[in-house]
């Protein structure tokens, strides 16, 4: 459950049969909610720790993804990514396409909208290893289409690429490190420090009228969903949290966790749910509160986020016999009714029976 982009498009060197002069544009699918989106980027700097990956810095900048209901449909929409954060993850993936091709990819949120709410609850997504905070877009936009604000967090130095205030990119320093457990439980503790950081600095910045600090939950796909755990332990404003098929590795341990949480994974053997996801088992012991845990037939690791659309989109064969955009609509079902649910406090019964054939609730 740690794959990265690359990985998953590895095979596209040999399938792809679209020209680079006739490469079709990516998009996103439409939000099923009844709200426009907006969208904006917001750079944090942390001055109480240095960079974990780059020692010589003395402090830790993010960048944010903030998106959330507008007040109007119209304007421009945002950029998918910039021309630097596209070549960089676009690069060694066998792709036959223009470098800056992701920056034009159509999404479905407009750029710097005037926000059309006030006092929402916040959602904070993390992104997997090596992936940037613009692959969970979709799901974001459509959270954000539904009344939430939503904070996506870019890990600096954890993704193939991140362009910075001032014209500067950041590569992926922690590529270069030896990826052994403690690695793995260094990331995960490092995200709930970037997530706890965020959280201090949207709810005293211009954005905090736009956010309910008394609802607020996180979720993430792959090493972002599994340091939700770690972040809900470490910071209790987080009041309900989902891993979205993460690995974990720090263990939870006594008195454990009494707050919602959910697990979503790929099908991980030929028989649903069965056992063999030890660090899943493990902490589920020591879940106390409300907790589901649910698979998704014919999913693989990125199918969950953007790059399982992407990869449909150019024909690539991820090794999924379920569809990005079918996967996609069964994510965000699931994740909205979870927050819906735990923020909201309104029941959702697909939190109760699976209401897709795809999904089977474990446990």
């Amino acid at each position: 459950m740690k794959k990265t982009i690359l990985m998953a498009l590895t095979a596209l060197t040999f399938t792809m049969a679209t020209p680079a002069s006739a490469a079709p544009v990516p998009y996103l699918p439409a939000p099923t909610g009844d709200r426009p989106v907006g969208s904006t980027s917001v750079y944090l700097k942390d001055t109480s720790r240095p960079d974990p990956w780059v020692p010589s810095v003395p402090y830790r900048e993010l960048m944010v993804s903030l998106f959330y209901p507008a007040a109007s449909p119209d304007g421009p929409k945002t950029r998918y990514l910039t021309a630097e954060e596209s070549a960089a993850l676009l690069a060694g993936s066998g792709l036959d396409v223009p470098p800056d091709l992701l920056t034009k990819m159509v999404t479905n949120s407009v750029a710097d909208a005037r926000p059309g709410g006030r006092h929402l609850p916040l959602v904070v997504l993390s992104p997997g290893y090596t992936k940037p905070r613009a692959t969970l877009s979709a799901l974001a936009e459509d959270l954000a289409s539904h009344g939430y604000a939503v904070a996506v967090v870019g890990h600096t130095y954890e993704n193939t690429g991140q362009s910075m205030p001032g014209g500067r990119f950041a590569g992926c320093a922690s590529c270069e490190v030896p990826h052994d457990s403690a690695f793995w439980r260094k990331l995960e503790l490092g995200r709930a420090a970037d997530v706890s950081f965020v959280l201090d600095s949207l709810t005293r910045s211009k954005w905090a009228s736009l956010i309910d600090a008394s609802r607020i939950g996180m979720a993430g796909h792959s090493v972002g969903g599994a340091s939700t755990l770690p972040t809900m332990v470490a910071d209790a404003r987080v009041k309900a949290g989902m891993d979205i098929d993460g690995t974990t590795e720090v263990p939870l341990t006594a008195p454990g966790l009494d707050r919602p949480f959910m697990f979503v994974s790929h099908q991980l053997a030929a028989t649903a749910c069965a056992p063999g996801n030890e660090p899943w088992e493990r902490d589920w012991a020591q879940l106390t509160g409300w907790k589901r845990w649910a698979e998704v037939a014919g999913t693989q690791h990125a199918s969950f986020t953007d790059v399982g659309i992407v990869a449909d989109e150019f024909g690539v064969d991820i090794g999924a016999t379920t569809g990005g955009l079918r996967t996609q609509a069964i994510t965000r079902a699931y994740v909205t009714a979870f927050f819906d649910q735990h923020l909201r406090g309104v029941p959702r019964p697909l939190l109760d029976r699976p209401g897709f054939p795809e999904v089977s609730f474990c446990r």
